[in-house]
């Protein structure tokens, strides 16, 4: 197997499955600004916050035809994103791990990818695998982040208050003071 120099912001995703290649890297969050824009404002990604990365290239041979170009991606990144109660920011770890299926042509990609549970994507004469990255990370941000336990009490609204402190009359008492011939109170 040959080695080849590789360079991830133009990967050649057909070259690097047919030598079977792996790679290792980190991406600063803050150079991620997608993902960025989903942190809390009161904790952005700092320079020193990364996200972890590990890309494999597999050729796999089809009888009859030719083989198929895969590419293994694998993600982490923990990052502080919002509360969905107390809007405060939570520490989440994302991960992401998925397989590609690269195709020649978009008709093709799709065509595959309704028919089958594969991720199926046009092969591009190079591949961003940051911006792929960043993708699968993104995908991977929970719908409601929040704490287990948040750290603060959450704040009362004015018609909570009321609540607790003059208890509604219970409906029941009414029908039983009508059953019983009275007035309601």
């Amino acid at each position: 197997m040959k080695s080849r120099p590789v360079d991830p912001t133009r990967l050649d995703v057909a070259a690097f499955a047919k030598d079977g290649g792996t790679m290792d890297g980190s991406l600063p969050l803050s150079s991620l600004a997608r993902l960025a824009e989903a942190a809390h404002s009161d904790a952005p990604p700092a320079e020193a916050d990364q996200a972890a990365w590990h890309a494999e290239g597999e050729s796999r041979p089809v009888r009859g035809g030719e083989p198929e170009i895969w590419l293994h991606l694998a993600a982490k990144a923990r990052m502080s994103l919002v509360c969905q109660r107390c809007l405060g920011p939570v520490e989440t770890d994302l991960e992401a791990e998925r397989s590609f299926r690269f195709v020649a042509g978009e008709d093709a990609a799709a065509q595959l990818d309704a028919d089958s549970e594969d991720d199926v994507l046009a092969l591009p004469r190079s591949l961003d695998l940051a911006e792929l990255i960043e993708d699968e990370l993104l995908l991977a941000v929970p719908l409601v982040p929040r704490h287990e336990v948040c750290p603060q009490p959450l704040p009362m609204s004015l018609g909570e208050e009321a609540l607790e402190d003059d208890p509604a009359p219970n409906p029941f008492a009414a029908l039983a003071a009508l059953k019983r011939g009275g007035p309601p109170n």
